[in-house]
């Protein structure tokens, strides 16, 4: 349950629309390290995706 929260919030904060209660909220229950963690992994996935998609065009 605590993953899906943390993904949740990742996800969140990469389309840019928060708000400040929301934020605030994840902030005093989440793990900064996980958030860290489920955020370099996303990052990974959406650079693999871009590189696959350009790759697929060319």
């Amino acid at each position: 349950m605590k993953l899906l929260e943390t993904v949740q919030a990742v996800a969140w904060a990469f389309l840019g629309i928060r708000k400040k209660s929301a934020y605030e909220k994840d902030l005093g229950k989440l793990n900064p390290f996980h958030i860290i963690a489920v955020a370099l992994v996303a990052v990974a996935l959406f650079v693999g995706a871009l590189i696959a998609l350009v790759n697929w065009i060319v």
